[in-house]
């Protein structure tokens, strides 16, 4: 529900209260019976409750938001940290990378396409960004297995990556 949407709820709710009660005082000096300015009260303290109802909750989300807020502020802070900190790591990593790819000879084209799949892109998004044909880059794709030694994607990722993370416990 969104802020106007409660304002407006809320404006309803407090006309119909004060609508119920001057008709419960009304009501009262003309002697209506007790039963029925009963029933009026509780539809009057109902829309009331409602008014409350709506006022708490929007609050609540206030505060809610607010915690959101403060809690991706802090996951932001941290994925920057983690970026600062690997880059040095992670640029070391795409350099000796890149030396892997040109013990095997991979032209650029092939480069280009083997760090794509390592990025763990699928054959119809490397086409798409590369501005190609799904079979061209599939035909790269070969001819990196083939000039690797490796027989597929799942080997040419471990091939790099295995020995970055830890041992199977």
């Amino acid at each position: 529900m969104t802020k106007n949407e409660r304002l407006t709820i809320s404006v309803i709710l407090v006309f119909i209260a004060v609508l119920t009660f001057i008709d419960i005082a009304n009501d009262y000096f003309d002697g209506v019976a007790f039963w029925h300015i009963s029933i009026e009260t509780i539809v009057g303290l109902t829309a009331l409750a409602g008014v409350y109802y709506l006022i708490k909750s929007r609050f609540t989300m206030q505060r809610t938001l607010a915690k959101e807020k403060q809690f991706s502020n802090e996951l932001n802070l941290e994925a920057q940290k983690w970026k600062r900190v690997s880059k040095t790591y992670l640029d070391g990593l795409s350099v000796e990378i890149n030396k892997q790819l040109d013990k095997w000879e991979l032209t650029e084209a092939e480069k280009r396409v083997a760090f794509l799949l390592l990025k763990g892109f699928s054959i119809k998004e490397i086409a798409e960004l590369r501005k190609t044909s799904e079979k061209t880059v599939s035909t790269q794709a070969n001819s990196i297995y083939f000039k690797s030694g490796l027989p597929g994607r799942s080997a040419l990722s471990a091939f790099f990556l295995e020995d970055l993370l830890p041992p199977k416990l």
